[in-house]
């Protein structure tokens, strides 16, 4: 069998979809000439390349995945390894947005693999890679020694991190600096003359964890402010258990004055947890935090805010991880996003 042969055969397989077929009855050309319109083969015209590729976006044309595999040895899918931890609003969305908007002109597919915080974060990796269920994967939640990134790049399957690690490997990646936002917060809340500040901070294990207390401690150092301790929960906790620690913060003798949230979600749990002790929001504790969805201002504008960009971590790391497919001896593309304002409360 010729492989013009097989191409159609493969892309016939799924019922009652449009097929290379079909668009060739439709474009009256072969069904070779199409499908190689549809791969901007530059043998075929120009106008005809983009009379088959229109007629293809009208009527919804998808090539077959199983003949595309057959042929190339590759899946056009991108897996998106994510906790179900991920907080929805300050996170998912928008992170998936940018990832989708980037791959929509291109003929990969987003797969997004879930896995809970109580199963093995190797689990979903090792799925992936071994089954060749994808060609590329993007991960998030990254460890100064994570140990995904050591598997990955030690079998050379192509990937690209929402985040740095502390391990020495060169790997792609897009990150947000969380020491510049602590360091941005702290100096906030000093102009407004706090003097006693407390960090909710992302969980230990996390990388940017350790970035966000030490510009946290380095800036309170530069104006003679104090911490009150609040390392009993982080932001992935429950909204209860934060507003409940919370509640026994203010409760203290030595009570904050000032508090920076490394998230948005949690924002609201805080400052539950402010009233619910006594206290009034910009009066007697002023909050900065960290969101990328742009509510928390239109709810309490009393919130001094510092804007983080999913969609952009998304778009970065989806043509990260497409340039390390196409070219794995390639440098890494690796973006560091340094925050350089603080909004102020409407």
């Amino acid at each position: 069998m010729d492989r013009s042969s097989r191409n159609r055969d493969e892309d016939e397989t799924e019922a009652g979809r449009p097929t290379l077929k079909t668009l060739a009855f439709m474009t009256g050309l072969g069904v070779t000439t199409v499908s190689r319109a549809l791969k901007d083969a530059p043998e075929i015209g120009a106008e005809t390349r983009k009379r088959v590729q229109l007629v293809a976006r009208q009527i919804g044309y998808r090539p077959n995945r199983a003949g595309v595999r057959l042929r190339t040895g590759k899946t056009n899918v991108i897996s998106v390894v994510l906790n179900t931890s991920e907080q929805i609003g300050g996170f998912l969305s928008d992170f998936i947005y940018g990832i989708s908007e980037q791959l929509a002109a291109t003929p990969y597919h987003l797969v997004v693999t879930p896995y809970s915080h109580n199963n093995d974060p190797m689990e979903p990796i090792r799925y992936v890679v071994e089954t060749g269920s994808a060609d590329g994967i993007i991960i998030s939640r990254t460890e100064p020694q994570d140990p995904r990134v050591r598997y990955l790049t030690e079998r050379g399957f192509p990937f690209a991190a929402h985040g740095r690690t502390s391990m020495g490997i060169e790997h792609p990646y897009h990150d947000f600096d969380n020491y510049a936002f602590a360091r941005l917060a702290v100096r906030r809340l000093a102009e407004l003359g706090r003097k006693r500040l407390a960090l909710l901070a992302p969980p230990p294990a996390l990388n940017y964890h350790r970035h966000m207390r030490d510009g946290f401690i380095d800036e309170m150092a530069e104006h003679g402010q104090s911490e009150a301790p609040f390392s009993a929960v982080a932001s992935d906790n429950t909204i209860d258990e934060i507003r409940s620690h919370t509640i026994k913060l203010m409760r203290r003798t030595a009570w904050p004055d000032g508090i920076v949230c490394g998230a948005g979600g949690p924002t609201f749990a805080l400052i539950a947890g402010i009233e619910a002790a006594g206290f009034k929001l910009g009066r007697d504790v002023d909050l900065v935090a960290k969101e990328s969805f742009n509510l928390l201002q239109l709810v309490r504008p009393e919130i001094h805010v510092v804007h983080e960009d999913f969609r952009l971590a998304g778009s970065d790391l989806a043509t990260a991880v497409m340039r390390r497919i196409a070219d794995m001896a390639a440098p890494p593309m690796q973006r560091l996003v340094v925050p350089t304002e603080v909004i102020a409360p409407r």
